[in-house]
């Protein structure tokens, strides 16, 4: 199939524009022309297709076509790859951003969505004081360029990998809401203790630890190493089975992290955008950095329990960060002090009991959204590299 493909340049069969910044005059609260700028990305997570703004363009100003394709062009977005690749069934403008518009005939531009959403940007980047896309490096990229009638069964086989993949984390949202009500019916609300339970601080019934990260710089610390290192960004997996990462004995013995034992809930001290405050629980021995406190419970404590429960109190973690306007950090110190409900043993465990089938049914539905995302991965590997 691939034998009868074309490769071109993405820029000999894709116009790139960049964004506009309009004259404050030139934006009105309503319109029909919406506008849209970096930021305005960040609200669509989960979808392609861009949605939300409060900016209109008045009649005249400068657009683009629907079906365009938009992405940031400069700022940290780019510098990490946290790229946002969205289309629009409107027309729509972007500031500080690349505009691609294809020709229909040619490219489909759900398939062009495909391809520029499979590139790294970190490899076309400009480096300074504010990482910038070289366009001509992107114009230059070598791009597959099948029949259009290839292209749309290629977009159709990869949205239904996608559509299979979303359809699962929402049973998973589904279980997580689940479990969370079994949580509040039998004890409350956790902020108000409205059933009256006993109140202890986390560091009264547990020890916490904090890990440590060895040298990046001494390959012998990293390379070919066996032992699991967590970072802030995995905490909010839920149950950790695995790591990205693993550190050796040697980067072991060189720092100060700890080796924690299985089924010890662990908790992002600190991180970007909403990681701070995210809990989870180690199902392995392994070691963290040092931006994830370990709370290591003793026998009067549920560890599934405290878990459900630090879940439920996450806006009240993140609110005793320190630090202001919500860019500070938690620390050992801060997490030993906070309160959490400690009601009797047995109802704890009969917590844990009811919601064991629950978290049984979501590592088999984890497994085969990972399953299913190395497939869509290979895919998107065949088609495009």
């Amino acid at each position: 199939m691939k034998q009868r493909w074309e490769i071109k340049k993405l820029g000999d069969i894709v116009t790139f524009k960049s964004g506009y910044t309009p004259k404050d005059y030139e934006l009105s609260g309503v319109g029909d022309v919406p506008y849209y700028k970096v930021s305005d990305m960040n609200h669509e997570l989960n979808t392609k297709y861009l949605h939300h703004t409060s900016l209109f363009l008045k009649d005249g100003c400068k657009s683009f076509p629907k079906h365009s394709i938009v992405f940031p062009k400069n700022g940290a977005a780019i510098a990490t790859n946290k790229k946002r690749i969205l289309t629009r069934e409107s027309v729509v403008d972007l500031n500080t951003g690349i505009i691609c518009v294809s020709n229909p005939y040619t490219l489909n531009y759900e398939y062009l969505y495909l391809f520029i959403q499979n590139i790294d940007f970190r490899l076309y980047t400009r480096r300074g004081a504010v990482p910038t896309l070289d366009s001509a490096e992107l114009k230059s990229l070598p791009i597959p360029v099948p029949p259009i009638a290839e292209q749309k069964k290629i977009v159709a086989e990869l949205d239904c990998l996608s559509g299979i993949i979303e359809k699962k984390k929402q049973q998973l949202k589904e279980l997580d809401n689940l479990a969370q009500s079994i949580f509040y019916e039998m004890f409350g609300d956790p902020v108000e203790n409205d059933k009256g339970w006993e109140q202890k601080t986390i560091g009264s019934f547990s020890k916490c630890v904090a890990g440590a990260t060895p040298s990046t710089k001494v390959k012998e610390y990293w390379d070919g190493g066996t032992i699991p290192w967590l970072s802030s960004g995995e905490v909010g997996n839920g149950r950790i089975y695995a790591t990205e990462k693993h550190i050796t004995q040697e980067g072991y013995d060189n720092a100060s992290t700890k080796l924690i034992p299985p089924h010890t809930v662990v908790m992002a001290l600190a991180g970007q955008g909403k990681t701070r405050g995210t809990v989870g629980v180690a199902e392995i021995p392994l070691c963290t950095n040092q931006s994830i406190c370990s709370i290591i419970t003793n026998d009067g404590v549920n560890v599934d329990f405290l878990y459900y429960q630090l879940r439920y109190l996450y806006h009240e973690l993140r609110d005793i960060s320190n630090g202001d306007g919500g860019r500070g950090g938690l620390n050992l110190k801060l997490i030993q002090g906070f309160k959490v409900l400690v009601p009797p043993f047995d109802l704890q465990q009969e917590f844990a009991s009811k919601i064991e089938s629950i978290e049984k049914q979501k590592e088999l539905i984890a497994q085969s959204i990972k399953e299913t995302e190395t497939l869509f991965n290979s895919r998107m590997d065949y088609y495009f590299n």
